[in-house]
C-alpha cells in the first residue's frame, strides 16, 4: 500500500504550487541555465508521454467510429490538462522579459497534409494560413511588439506550379482577410511584407498593399510578413539601395568603399526599422535557417522543435518562449 499522495504524475505535479523534490518549477531562478533547460526538457517529455496514451485513444476513438461519450470525454479531459500546463507556463513566462520581435519559419504543411491525406495545394496551405490568427492572438497577449513570418521563400519559387499557385493562393486570401479582421484594428496591429514582391503575381501584390494601407497608422505590434523573401538577396538588395543612394548624391567609387559599414548596410535592409529578432522558431525538425533574416539573426536565440507548423500549439510556442528566457545572452560580450 503507497501512502495517500504519493506516486504522483507528472500531470499532478505540473499543476501543483510551490517547491518540493518531485514538483516541477522549469523556471526556478536557483536553477543555472543549463540545469534550468535539463529540467524544463525532462519535464516535456514526461508530460508529453503521460498524455500520449489519451490522444492515442482520442484518434482510435475517431478512425473506429466508437461511441462518442468516451472520444469527447477523453478528448475533453487532455485539452483541460495542457489548459492547465498553459497556465502553468504563462505564469512562470510572465514573471521574465519577453522578446521584443520574434521571427517564425513556417514549415512542415506538405508532411502535415500527407498524414492526412491532403493533396490539394490550396487546401493544403490553406491549414497553414489559418494558424495565424492563432500565433497573433497569443503574441498579442504576451504583448511581443514584432512577429515575422517566413511564408513564401525565392527558392519556393522552383516547386511546381500547383504548389506555388497553392502557396500564394492561400497568401493572398489570408492577407486580404487580414486587412478587414476587426482583431487587426483592435490590437493596432500594422501589416508590412518585405521580400522581392515583383517576383508575385499582381493581385498577391495588391492584396498586400491594400492590407499595408489599411493598418498603415497602428503601432503597438508589427507583423511582418516575409514572402518572395531570401536571405542573401535581402543582403545584395541592401548594398545595391545603398550603392545607389551613394551615386545619387554624386560620392566617389572610393567614397563609397570607405562609408561601406554595417551600419550603413543595415539602413537599407528590408525593415530597418524593426529590432533585430530576439527568437527565431522553425518547425518541422530542420535545424537550419535556410536564409531566413541572416543578417538581423547574429544574436537571436533559435529554437527548434518537430512539431509541423499547421499542428503547432500555444504550450509549443511557450515552451519556446520559455527556452529564450532561460539562455544567457551575452552579444558576444
Amino acid at each position: 500500500m503507497h501512502a495517500r499522495g504519493t506516486n504522483r504524475s507528472p500531470l499532478f505535479w505540473a499543476f501543483s504550487q510551490g517547491g518540493g523534490e518531485g514538483r516541477v518549477n522549469a523556471m526556478d531562478p536557483a536553477l543555472s541555465p543549463a540545469r534550468e533547460r535539463a529540467a524544463a526538457l525532462a519535464f516535456d517529455r514526461q508530460f508529453d508521454e503521460q498524455a500520449a496514451p489519451i490522444r492515442i485513444e482520442t484518434w482510435q476513438n475517431s478512425t473506429e467510429r466508437k461511441p462518442p461519450a468516451k472520444g469527447t470525454a477523453t478528448s475533453l479531459l487532455l485539452r483541460f490538462l495542457y489548459w492547465l500546463y498553459e497556465r502553468r507556463l504563462l505564469d512562470l513566462l510572465k514573471r521574465r522579459p519577453m522578446p521584443r520581435h520574434i521571427g517564425i519559419i513556417l514549415d512542415g504543411n506538405r508532411r502535415h497534409a500527407r498524414k492526412r491525406g491532403l493533396s490539394d495545394p490550396c487546401e493544403i496551405y490553406q491549414r497553414g494560413a489559418e494558424k495565424l490568427d492563432d500565433i497573433l492572438d497569443w503574441c498579442a497577449d504576451l504583448r511581443i511588439p514584432a512577429l515575422t513570418l517566413w511564408v513564401f521563400s525565392t527558392e519556393n519559387l522552383k516547386r511546381t506550379q500547383a504548389e506555388v499557385s497553392g502557396i500564394l493562393s492561400a497568401i493572398e486570401a489570408k492577407v486580404a482577410a487580414l486587412a478587414h479582421d476587426p482583431f487587426m484594428h483592435q490590437r493596432r496591429v500594422r501589416i508590412q511584407a518585405i521580400g522581392r514582391l515583383d517576383l508575385l503575381p499582381e493581385s498577391v501584390v495588391t492584396a498586400i498593399r491594400a492590407a499595408e494601407t489599411a493598418t498603415a497608422q497602428y503601432d503597438l505590434m508589427t507583423l511582418t510578413i516575409a514572402v518572395g523573401y531570401g536571405g542573401r538577396e535581402e543582403i545584395a538588395d541592401a548594398v545595391r539601395s545603398f550603392v545607389k543612394t551613394q551615386a545619387r548624391e554624386g560620392a566617389s567609387l572610393s567614397d563609397v568603399i570607405e562609408r561601406i559599414t554595417p551600419e550603413a548596410i543595415a539602413c537599407h535592409l528590408y525593415a530597418a526599422d524593426l529590432p533585430d529578432p530576439d527568437l527565431i522558431i522553425r518547425t518541422s525538425g530542420e535545424i537550419r535557417l535556410s536564409g531566413f533574416l541572416l543578417w538581423q539573426s547574429v544574436h537571436s536565440e533559435f529554437y527548434f522543435t518537430d512539431v509541423l507548423w499547421p499542428a503547432f500549439r500555444k504550450v509549443d510556442f511557450l515552451r519556446a518562449i520559455r527556452a529564450y528566457q532561460a539562455r544567457n545572452r551575452r552579444f558576444g560580450r
